[in-house]
């Protein structure tokens, strides 16, 4: 229906590289259906009942958070609410795929390697919920709570220390804050960027895979 979808049919566009590259918003979940094939994981990260008061009573449905990534530098989260939670769930997903981002990971230290952790220190805020994601030396892992651990986890983070406050028992925002951290990641150039061609994960693979 849109002029990107139309373009990814024809195949001018093959990758989500060159979406990301061009900043364009994805309206249609079937862009990245087609794009990403079998390549991710899915991850269902909670299902709660929520309540709304009306005149015939109260009126319950289903809220599901979804995780999506494929571990090398692209994430996606989604959030939906339903009468059932098998249509919550497929919800969340349509969500979680036109919410995918690009995630710039980097070093702690020499540039060994392939990247392994965040680039830089960088926050993320959704509600009460805070969190901070720090640099960290490889072999360290992931030091945070279960729900950031496994966002992190998804999008191919390695190593990296985390701080968070506010009230993170509230997993939804604990999830989208550090979803929102890791998106600020590409908001900003740095120095060993600069005037370098555009690179993504699957491009680095590919360049260590040519010097073995």
């Amino acid at each position: 229906m849109t002029k990107l979808g139309r373009m990814v049919n024809t195949g001018e566009i093959k990758s989500l590289e060159e979406i990301f590259k061009m900043s364009l918003p994805i309206k249609e979940v079937e862009i990245v259906d087609k794009l990403i094939q079998d390549d991710y994981k899915e991850e269902v990260m909670k299902v709660k009942p929520v309540q709304k008061q009306t005149r015939a009573g109260q009126r319950t449905r289903f809220k599901v958070w979804v995780l999506i990534g494929d571990g090398k530098g692209h994430i996606g989260l989604g959030q939906k609410a339903h009468k059932e939670v098998q249509g919550a769930i497929k919800g969340a997903i349509r969500d979680a795929k036109m919410n995918i981002i690009p995630v710039r990971m980097g070093y702690w230290g020499n540039n060994i390697a392939l990247p392994h952790t965040v680039p830089t220190k960088i926050t993320g805020k959704e509600g009460s919920v805070t969190i901070r994601l720090v640099p960290a030396p490889r072999g360290t892992g992931l030091v945070g709570g279960v729900a950031s651990k496994k966002v992190l986890q998804i999008a191919g983070i390695q190593d990296c220390y985390t701080q968070s406050s506010g009230s993170t028992r509230t997993k939804g925002n604990f999830l989208f804050a550090t979803y929102k951290a890791l998106a600020k990641t590409y908001t900003y150039m740095t120095p060993e960027f600069w005037g370098q061609p555009y690179l993504n994960m699957k491009d680095l693979i590919g360049k260590a895979e040519e010097k073995k």
